[in-house]
């Protein structure tokens, strides 16, 4: 099925149709294969999957043909063979994600991991709009590599000390007092992890790379490439475990703390709407990293209903702001006001997105993210302070964000003003918009542990 959907571009008379409805079969099959239970499904020694890896793994698959939906409009004015080229390398991005969720071996894990590197480099330096997108690849690049470096190192250490590289038996093998330099073998292990959340601080590739990205590479950025690093934490800290009261793991918990608040202020000061996104996403992934390092099963559901549920949620407010920078060219939040008036029909996906980016009940990210502030109160009363103060400011620059955008006196810089959402663009919505609700109808649809 992935060979014929990244080969169909090229052989088929008709390519977006083909591979979008390849795309969406793969989407299907993934769905029906994989299982929300707490029991592991085992295919072979190298392929298995838990309640951990399949909800990231239909996220990935979901999220696909949406992401060719969402630049339809933007590669019309493309060539033949850059479409053809689009649609391959969206299909080869596709199975990577699918692969680096499925397989239990480390070393595969990382070489899954680093293959995701490929196709979204492609994406943001073929199809981006401005020269600048090559410095942020070489950003992403370079942050990338830099981290994976002593990942590669610390996984091969690891797999000749336990005799074992299988994801499932290397916490039971490992013994944390047999191994030596534990501040170091922690941060060895966690950094190209951490970079990829991003953590605050090594997290100055990410708005570069979603402001000079397309929607393509914005919205698989957000969604499902951020929760790869979460997704390796939630692998790798169980076998750190006795080393979950090091130096380390504390200065890095009070960094992603610190993080949190340090980029929500941030986000009040963007006026670029796709920049203000990525910096709400290191926000959140920031707490998540925090609730995630705190090692108790309530901070880890709470992390993970918050991965799921930000990878839809961000992923929807990029397509929705593709749609008004299609149609006034640019993404300036002076200048883009009024759509109100202009589109009614894209307002209410626009307050459902930011409603749930500020984590407003019943939605699943106030789920995940009152249960990541109380498993941090438990770890620290003090994180109230901090966690309290991004809260408030999260839902101060998502309303101000919703209320610059949608209200006003509409500008004279946009094209066809009276234009309502196209189909496309309205399915897109919807097919974003109709998990987030299912998951407050069906939240238990989500449980690790």
């Amino acid at each position: 099925m992935s060979l014929l959907q990244m080969t169909s571009p090229w052989v088929s008379k008709s390519p977006w149709k083909t591979c979008l409805t390849l795309s969406t079969m793969t989407a299907v099959l993934v769905m029906t294969t994989n299982s929300f239970q707490t029991k592991e499904l085992t295919f072979s020694h190298l392929v298995s999957l838990d309640s951990i890896s399949s909800p990231l793994m239909i996220l990935s698959a979901w999220l696909a043909p949406l992401m060719m939906l969402a630049s339809k409009t933007h590669m019309n004015n493309k060539t033949n063979t850059q479409k053809k080229i689009f649609l391959t390398v969206t299909s080869l991005l596709q199975v990577t994600l699918i692969m680096t969720f499925a397989v239990n071996e480390w070393v595969l894990f990382f070489i899954m991991f680093e293959a995701t590197l490929i196709p979204t480099l492609t994406l943001i330096t073929k199809f981006g709009a401005q020269k600048e997108r090559l410095i942020a690849s070489s950003y992403f690049m370079i942050y990338t590599l830099c981290g994976s470096l002593p990942l590669l190192i610390s996984l091969l250490i690891l797999n000749m000390k336990s005799g074992t590289g299988n994801m499932m038996m290397l916490p039971m093998e490992t013994n944390g007092g047999a191994m030596n330099m534990k501040n170091m073998w922690w941060m060895m292990s966690l950094i190209g992890f951490f970079i990829k959340m991003p953590l605050f601080s090594v997290h100055l590739w990410l708005p570069k790379a979603h402001v000079e990205a397309p929607v393509a590479g914005s919205m698989i950025l957000a969604a499902v490439l951020l929760k790869m690093g979460g997704y390796g934490l939630l692998r790798m800290t169980p076998i750190f475990n006795p080393f979950s009261t090091l130096a380390a793991n504390k200065i890095i918990l009070a960094l992603a703390l610190w993080g949190t608040l340090m980029t929500s202020m941030i986000c009040l000061r963007q006026t670029d709407l796709k920049s203000l996104i990525a910096y709400s996403s290191v926000a959140h992934m920031s707490m998540t990293t925090a609730a995630v390092l705190t090692m108790t099963s309530w901070s880890w559901q709470g992390a993970y209903n918050m991965m799921i549920a930000h990878g839809l949620t961000s992923s929807l407010l990029f397509a929705l702001t593709n749609t008004i920078y299609e149609r006034s060219h640019t993404r300036n939040l002076t200048i883009t006001r009024g759509y109100k008036i202009l589109m009614p029909s894209m307002y209410m996906w626009w307050v459902l997105g930011m409603l749930s980016n500020m984590s407003l009940p019943p939605s699943m990210n106030f789920l995940g993210e009152i249960m990541m502030i109380f498993s941090l109160m438990n770890w620290s009363v003090l994180t109230v302070l901090v966690t309290a103060v991004a809260t408030v400011i999260t839902a101060l620059y998502s309303l101000y964000t919703m209320i610059m955008t949608q209200h006003g006196k509409p500008m004279n810089n946009t094209k066809n003003p009276m234009n309502s959402m196209k189909s496309t663009e309205m399915m897109n919505s919807l097919m974003h918009t109709l998990p987030l609700i299912m998951m407050i109808m069906t939240p238990g649809v989500i449980k690790m542990l």
